[in-house]
């Protein structure tokens, strides 16, 4: 029996997790005035650079005394760079609940070799941070994308702590309140709740992780891209625009046009209250419907960014196939892209919220999904 689809559909239904949509009033011609075609090192590629790095401080309101670098490699490079340059001077607690959690861990443990402890927590579910000793180094996702679930607060982070406290933060800047007291390397990239495009990664450093890198070397070589110091100090110009290697200038300008957007809007305030009434409207949805459920078992963690969902309905024979076939239903249909669940999390969907996302986009999908689930129920019964 043919199911009827929903009259109206998302007028954008880019809902990846990363990259992800663009800003709602972007257009190329927004991007004429990118420095293509003039060195980095130039005035104009200077200023630009410097330019991202102070709005970025302006618009989250990050601390004087923190420095902020445009670093390579995007997300992953960055928080590659803060692991090889500072980690190994202490003890180390590595937390995971996610996949990327799990992939630092990795590196930490097999690649540097560090003594760390590993505390982890299954998919939906976070680590206990009660439980954490943070006189060691501590690395952690804030919020973790395939997931679904995010640091509530910094509440048991304690000020005094000896250890540094080493924190990706790629899918939740922009969209969650960080506490920079609590945070001394803090990591995201532009192609997250920014829209920007991929490659570049920020790095920010408190005071605390600036002397860590004057007063520490690591026993094990560091590759050129991650080096931070000269002369056993800081290397400031990394933090005032000059790039370790040749950045994209056109995604330079991609991401200064998104954070003059988000300054035109309301600023870090108004980026946040669009990122929880995306996420709020599929919570409701959730919340009356009785075969899909969110991934995030405590309410107080799920993330405003990467909504990840999970079917529930007795019915579905292989979770794994029937979450692909609905993703794919939706995908052919022209009104959702990218929102099939992570390779390595549990089957499902994951819808981005972040502030660059419309409501009335996610609110006009809603339907679409459960079209999408009730014919994939349908043509299970059918092939039995």
């Amino acid at each position: 029996m043919a199911i009827n689809a929903p009259a109206s559909r998302p007028a954008n239904p880019r809902f990846s997790s990363g990259p992800c949509a663009k800003i709602p009033t972007f257009h190329l011609d927004r991007l004429s005035d990118a420095a293509l075609g003039r060195s980095h090192r130039a005035a104009i590629g200077k200023e630009k650079l410097k330019a991202a790095i102070e709005e970025t401080r302006e618009l989250l309101g990050i601390p004087a005394d923190y420095r902020i670098g445009i670093v390579p490699a995007s997300d992953t490079g960055a928080v590659e760079m803060a692991m090889w340059s500072m980690l190994g001077a202490r003890k180390a607690t590595m937390l995971a609940w996610e996949s990327f959690g799990a992939g630092w861990v990795t590196d930490v443990v097999k690649q540097l070799k560090i003594d760390a402890e590993i505390k982890e927590a299954g998919y939906g579910e976070i680590v206990d941070f009660a439980t954490v000793d943070f006189d060691t180094d501590v690395v952690f996702t804030w919020n973790g994308t395939t997931s679904g679930v995010r640091v509530p607060d910094g509440a048991a982070i304690p000020s005094d702590r000896a250890g540094l406290t080493i924190c990706d933060a790629t899918s939740a800047a922009f969209a969650q309140d960080l506490p920079w007291d609590k945070l001394d390397v803090t990591t995201f990239s532009w192609q997250k709740v920014m829209g920007g495009e991929a490659a570049h990664g920020m790095l920010i450093l408190s005071p605390r992780a600036v002397e860590r890198l004057e007063s520490y070397t690591p026993a094990w070589p560091l590759p050129k891209i991650f080096r931070m110091t000269k002369g056993g100090k800081l290397n400031e110009g990394i933090f005032r625009g000059e790039t370790i290697n040749t950045p994209s200038m056109l995604a330079v300008e991609d991401y200064l046009v998104a954070l003059a957007w988000a300054r035109g809007i309301g600023g870090l305030e108004a980026l946040m209250a669009r990122a929880d009434a995306n996420a709020g409207a599929i919570w409701k949805f959730c919340d009356r419907t009785d075969w899909i459920a969110n991934l995030a078992v405590d309410p107080a963690t799920r993330s405003n960014t990467s909504v990840c969902l999970k079917f529930t309905d007795d019915r579905i024979t292989d979770g794994a196939t029937f979450a692909k076939a609905v993703a794919k239903r939706l995908e052919k249909e022209g009104v959702a892209l990218d929102i099939g669940a992570y390779r390595d999390a549990p089957a499902g969907l994951r819808i981005w919220c972040g502030a660059t996302v419309e409501t009335t986009d996610i609110e006009a999908l809603l339907p679409w999904i459960e079209w999408a689930f009730e014919a994939e129920i349908a043509a299970q019964a059918e092939a039995a």
